[in-house]
């Protein structure tokens, strides 16, 4: 399929490089379901709620079908395994994000961490950090989290 990921990577964060459009959205979905796989890594348990959440999100950001998501899944598996940080995911979201794309990445990330009813320290950490590297703003931080709260129907933390 693709002989090398970090290749892959590479190729696309470069300034000027010629990539195609198809090439790019694929690069794009790799980061975002690596970020999102990372999310579930965060707290001591994998949930099959946490599973399903990043499916339900790449389904809805991307619009794709079942076998399309399994193939992402694992590419991005093998690149969030090799990565040595976030920034070569988040600098490609950056390159091929408007705004609003980012906060519905963040909001999808907050949806994985709140899947399985509880918000983990790490969990809640790690959005921040991711947040901030996507230039996100605490406002839109903090709506994206009460908009995912409400969809995984867990009360505001008193």
């Amino acid at each position: 399929m693709i002989a090398s990921i970090r290749e892959f990577f590479t190729q696309f964060i470069e300034p000027g490089s010629g990539q195609g459009q198809a090439a790019a959205e694929q690069a794009l979905q790799i980061a975002t379901a690596a970020l999102l796989l990372e999310m579930m890594r965060m707290d001591d348990r994998i949930t099959d709620e946490e599973r399903s959440s990043i499916v339900s999100a790449l389904r809805g950001q991307f619009g794709l079908d079942s076998g399309q998501i399994e193939t992402l899944i694992a590419l991005a598996e093998k690149e969030a395994r090799s990565a040595s940080g976030y920034y070569q995911f988040t600098s490609l979201i950056n390159a091929s994000c408007g705004a609003a794309q980012k906060i519905r990445i963040i909001e999808n990330l907050w949806q994985v961490a709140l899947a399985d009813g509880h918000l983990d320290a790490h969990e809640e950490h790690l959005l921040r950090k991711i947040a901030n590297l996507l230039y996100v703003g605490h406002a839109d931080y903090i709506a994206a989290k009460q908009r995912a709260r409400q969809v995984a129907g867990v009360p505001p933390a008193t």
